[in-house]
């Protein structure tokens, strides 16, 4: 067995780096410029974010309002079809996206607690 990491692995240290958190839907809507993203406003506790979703035909706006999804917040904010992106919602997807489903907590909690 080998000693060198694959090279797809990271270390324990970077993925220190990344920071997940809950956020809680407030608001959700089409995006005005794509066929497949959603514009979801998410609070984070301490702050609210705007984040662009590739689940558009998967779920509808009014499908994510209020629930408590797990967030990658220290993403660098990005530009998608001219909206600002500032996160990423984890979720889960099979082969060829057939089916996607986001991540969740199975109980109810705050917005904006840490996720290890």
């Amino acid at each position: 067995m080998s000693d060198e990491p694959k090279p797809d692995t990271i270390s324990f240290e970077e993925f220190l780096k990344v920071r997940l958190r809950t956020g809680k839907v407030i608001e959700a809507a089409d995006h005005p410029n794509a066929d497949k993203l959603l514009v979801l406003k998410v609070d984070l506790g301490d702050e609210q974010r705007q984040i662009c979703a590739g689940l558009k035909g998967v779920y509808t706006p009014e499908q994510l309002l209020g629930r408590t999804l797990v967030i990658v917040a220290n993403l660098a904010p990005r530009m998608m079809r001219g909206v600002e992106s500032q996160g990423m919602l984890l979720a889960a997807c099979t082969e060829g996206d057939t089916r996607i489903v986001t991540l969740t907590t199975s109980e109810e909690i705050e917005p904006g607690c840490r996720v290890s």
